[in-house]
């Protein structure tokens, strides 16, 4: 597996819906991560600087860069265009993170 990560930045104050949100995420959603190879995806949160922490583990075929290409994700973009900072296409403005150290 391989370990995956990035940040995002969510807008002021959209936490508790942001949060719902995912509570509430469509199992469509979740199979098109599964079938792209995603898994164990977790999202934290610092409130200090409004970032999102995301990490998730790939398979070694995985197909994760593809799946902005996906009418579910797009879709999943544009519902929550609004709590946090996109590109004009809905998609999130992102920032791969370097895995620097791991220990199991």
């Amino acid at each position: 597996m391989i370990r995956d990560a990035f940040k995002m930045k969510l807008k002021p104050g959209c936490i508790d819906e942001y949060r719902k949100r995912h509570n509430e995420i469509w199992p469509e959603l979740v199979k098109a991560h599964s079938d792209c190879g995603i898994s164990d995806y977790t999202i934290f949160f610092d409130e200090e600087t409004l970032t999102l922490f995301a990490f998730r583990r790939l398979t070694p075929d995985n197909t994760a860069d593809r799946m902005g290409e996906l009418d579910i994700v797009k879709r999943w973009w544009a519902f929550n265009r609004d709590l946090m900072e996109v590109h004009p296409d809905n998609s999130p403005v992102f920032t791969p993170l370097t895995e620097i150290f791991h220990m199991d």
